[in-house]
């Protein structure tokens, strides 16, 4: 019972708190980045010995400590990209007129720096247990990585449940990356696979001839099956991150004001102006709009073609995702954003003497 159960729940154990104080870390101010990096590293190096250590030991004991070496190699990798150390060449939002091949490229650009990283980890990991009787680290370590690339992908084809809330404040711009739909058609492929994996490995538990590796391909078969659910999380109507509690509350909190503030100020803006009349002017956006019409009416408006407008603002839905976009004079700004809540797309506009029923004709030309 103790190959199976006491696995079972360490991993879970193991899992779950790791995660907890990785979400937990990563925001806190960003003052503190630099020291939980030094931390981070010292603990991956006393991993990296202890793999090496525990490379040829085949105990029950090595099998819990080749596991707990594997999970803090992984969270070096994710609290190095979350902190921002290792994270891309690109560190802005999508831009709103990408789509297809380049949109995906503009997406591994976030995180290719922290993709290289991981790889060279694998690789050392590989390097240290490859032919030695305790590998569990490594597959533990490749285990970990597969879970975080597949959900990657599938946020970013789409699902309705993205977890951006999650998304500490200084990489809130990755949320333009990704995707608010029902489904997309990797998901059935990644759930499977991670399924069949399970499977696998639950069967190796079954037939196994050790301890060793029972308890071993036990916690490897736990960890696979959390890769199954928190694929069916992406797309289920629950909070998955509620299971942190207090630990994700306030990054969440930070992150919804944020996005919600774009929406807030779009109320401010119109404030700012006596009641609505002949200068100022509100109206609903449809409800899909082309990204790229919307960049040449911006541009229309900015030359005067509608008359003298002072300002405009709005946040717009397009297939991809939402738009934020702003006019002052004659520099426009447009920036991808995933409200939590469902909301107008709306834009207000002040000026003097403008023609509001030709830029409404202007606007209605943007349904997508």
């Amino acid at each position: 019972m103790t190959d199976f159960v006491l696995p079972i729940l360490a991993t879970l154990a193991l899992w779950w708190g790791s995660t907890g104080a990785i979400f937990y870390v990563d925001n806190l101010p960003p003052r503190t980045f630099r020291y939980t990096m030094a931390g981070a590293t010292v603990l991956v190096v006393f991993a990296l010995w202890g793999l090496a250590a525990t490379a040829d030991d085949a105990s029950p004991g090595a099998a819990y400590a080749a596991f707990s070496y594997g999970l803090i190699c992984w969270g070096w990798q994710i609290v190095s990209f979350y902190t921002g150390f290792v994270t891309g060449p690109l560190r802005e939002p999508c831009p709103p007129e990408l789509r297809g091949l380049s949109r995906f490229v503009a997406g591994v650009r976030t995180g290719l720096y922290h993709e290289m990283f991981a790889l060279v980890g694998a690789v050392v990991l590989l390097a240290i247990t490859h032919g030695r009787a305790n590998q569990l680290g490594f597959w533990t370590y490749v285990t970990l990585w597969w879970m975080h690339e597949s959900a990657k992908l599938n946020v970013f084809f789409g699902a309705p449940n993205l977890g951006e809330e999650m998304l500490p404040e200084h990489l809130r711009y990755l949320a333009s990356y990704m995707t608010r739909r029902p489904m997309n058609m990797f998901f059935p492929f990644s759930v499977t696979i991670s399924t069949l994996v399970t499977a696998a490995l639950a069967a190796r538990v079954y037939f196994a001839t050790s301890h060793f590796d029972a308890i071993g391909y036990t916690m490897l078969a736990t960890l696979m099956a959390l890769a199954v659910a928190e694929h069916w999380f992406l797309v289920v109507p629950l909070n998955a991150n509620a299971l942190w509690g207090p630990v994700s509350r306030r990054g969440e909190a930070e992150l919804l004001a944020l996005l919600e503030g774009e929406f807030a100020a779009l109320e401010s803006f119109a404030e700012k102006a006596p009641a609505p009349g002949p200068e100022n002017w509100s109206a609903q956006l449809p409800a899909l709009c082309d990204s790229r019409h919307l960049a040449h009416v911006l541009e229309l408006v900015a030359a005067g073609a509608f008359g003298e407008v002072e300002g405009v603002k709005g946040a717009m839905r397009t297939k991809a995702h939402w738009i934020a976009f702003e006019l002052n004079g004659r520099e426009a700004r447009m920036t991808p954003f995933a409200p939590q809540r469902l909301q107008e797309p709306l834009i207000v506009a002040r000026g003097r003497r403008f023609d509001r029923k030709r830029l409404m004709a202007a606007l209605e030309k943007c349904a997508a």
